[in-house]
Order: C-alpha cells, then structure tokens, then sequence
C-alpha cells in the first residue's frame, strides 16, 4: 500500500465524459446524471482500507443529499489483473448505496488525474469541478471526526458558494493500481 494524495489545482476543470459498465448490470455515461444539481465522482476501490474506513460515511451522505439532487458515482478503476479482489465480479458484493462503475481500461481515472482511493471530485451544475478534497479530517476514526469537509462543501456548491481553495484539503489513500 503506497499513501498518496490527491492532484491539486484542478479546480474549475470540467467534468470527463465517460461510458462504464455498473455493478448493477447497467451502463452509465456522464449524461445519465444530467438531472443532478451536483455530483460526485469518487474514484475507489473494494479492497482499500481508507475506503473501507470511509464506506458508510460515503453511504449516510448519499442518502442525505439525495433528495436535494446530489448524484454519487464510484469509479473502481484498479488493475484486477494484480488485484483480483477489485474485479468486476468482486464489486457486486460491495454495498454502497450509489452506481458503482467498472473502468477496466482506466482510461476514466486518467482523464480526471485520479491518483488514490478515495479521490473524491465534486462538480455543480454545470460540471465544473468545485470540491476535490477529502471527506473529513479523520478518516480512520469516525468518532474523532471533528470537520466533516465533504458535507460542507456539498452544502455550499448547493447554495451556490465558493469553496476557497485552502479550504480543500487533499483526499489519501492507496494509490490506484496501474496496469503495468
């Protein structure tokens, strides 16, 4: 497991278009959540331990942000090859409450310069890239969680507010596995 950060100065990138096939036997491409007031694009993985950490956060904030038009989307775009644990097949089992998408050519995480799980982008409306930083600031101990980022930064792209950028600190994790 290699720590790594998230890319900074991205901000007001546009989102990439993509078209990938779902856990749920589904194909999705950037246009299928046009309706979205905001979405989020969260490179992850099955197997990594800050997403696992993470999961069930990810989980409540889908379901709390839904009915104000807030779209999740996980992209698995892991080498399986090397990591058989992140297949397709194997992120059937994993629950999360959003489209989970397989980018088996990882062409995907290279468009958006994802680099770890999680990695997490936030665009408004217009697909501009808003937020791209972590979920809070503590990601392995949930109950030490003092400043829960993500959701505040939800909360102002909903209302229409800047998010300064030294107020978006880097998502870590493992770093995406390459094919070779």
């Amino acid at each position: 497991m290699i720590l790594t950060e998230s890319v900074k100065g991205l901000e007001n990138t546009s989102a990439k278009d993509f078209s990938l096939p779902g856990a749920d036997g589904k194909t999705y491409s950037l246009a299928d959540f046009a309706d979205a007031k905001v979405l989020l694009v969260i490179f992850m993985c099955n197997h990594c331990p800050y997403v696992l950490a993470v999961l069930e956060r990810l989980n409540r904030l889908s379901a709390e942000f839904k009915d104000k038009g807030v779209v999740f989307v996980g992209i698995n775009s892991n080498d399986s090859s090397d990591y058989p644990e992140d297949s397709f097949e194997k992120m059937k089992e994993l629950k999360i409450d959003f489209p989970y998408l397989h980018d088996e050519s990882q062409e995907v995480a290279t468009k958006y310069h994802a680099v770890c799980t999680p990695d997490i982008f936030v665009y408004d409306e217009s697909r501009q890239l808003k937020y791209h930083g972590r979920i809070d600031d503590n990601w392995k101990e949930e109950s030490e969680v003092e400043k829960q980022e993500l959701k505040e930064a939800l909360e102002k792209i909903l209302n229409g507010e800047e998010i300064p950028r030294e107020e978006q600190n880097p998502a870590m994790g493992c770093s995406i596995k390459w094919k070779r």
